[in-house]
């Protein structure tokens, strides 16, 4: 059974925090990319320069922990690559008194699945990247609400075709096996191994991520980015 809700509402995130610590714990797993120039962001290069594609990701991952952190739904963690040790996950480790695990080998689903395995043998968890500028602390809200009502798993879509947000209340192995990651097709098949499993389900309004320098644009036209001083937007022209 899939349910689908409407747009979230506004509310008092004061009063939101004082419920969600009266409620059952849902984890919080953020896997990142660390912000080296070269290693984040490769699409966005020609936009920004490597430099600037690297901020972009060091601010993408510091709004996320702190949309996270700000939802009360539970103990956030962030699952690291290449290594934890980055100055930059070490740096929001301290300041956000966060966990950091490395991610392990292996492509994206072995590597989301191990860190389900890990965090849901205490309670169960949201997992969420780093690629969208718009994940406020009322979507984990949302989302956590679908996990302790009844839902046994919960996405948040992305209008590409894949999912900005999979929350699930035990370990589903067969939801990360063989999947065409990186493809419009991810969200599709994934619905389809979770009709096929029998267990209720959830999804809130797909929502964009940043991939492409039209993402970019989008998310500084809409306020969700402040342009910064390395954006490079037309490299053809001479620099003044």
């Amino acid at each position: 059974m899939l349910i689908s809700w409407g747009p979230i509402p506004k509310h008092s995130r004061d009063g939101m925090a004082m419920v969600e610590e009266l409620l059952e714990p849902i984890a919080i797993v953020i896997f990142a990319k660390a912000p080296i120039e070269g290693f984040a962001k490769t699409r966005l290069i020609p936009r920004l320069g490597a430099k600037g594609a690297a901020d972009l990701q060091r601010r993408l991952i510091e709004r996320t922990v702190r949309a996270a952190c700000a939802s009360h739904v539970g103990p956030v963690s962030l699952w690291c690559s290449p290594s934890k040790s980055e100055l930059a996950f070490q740096s929001l480790s301290e300041h956000y008194a966060l966990p950091l695990f490395d991610q392990i080998e292996g492509d994206l689903g072995r590597r989301m699945h191990h860190a389900f395995s890990v965090t849901e043998a205490t309670m169960p968890a949201l997992l969420v990247g780093t690629d969208c500028a718009v994940l406020a602390p009322e979507h984990f809200a949302r989302c956590a609400g679908a996990l302790r009502t009844g839902a046994q798993s919960v996405f948040i879509p992305v209008e590409d075709g894949g999912y900005i947000l999979i929350g699930l209340r035990r370990p589903m192995p067969v939801l990360f096996e063989s999947i065409p990651w990186g493809t419009a097709h991810v969200m599709t098949e994934t619905r389809n191994r979770v009709e096929a499993l029998g267990v209720s389900s959830a999804e809130l309004p797909p929502l964009w991520d940043i991939d492409r320098p039209e993402d970019y644009d989008r998310a500084v036209a809409c306020g969700a980015l402040e342009a910064p001083r390395s954006d490079v937007s037309d490299p053809s022209q001479p620099a003044e």
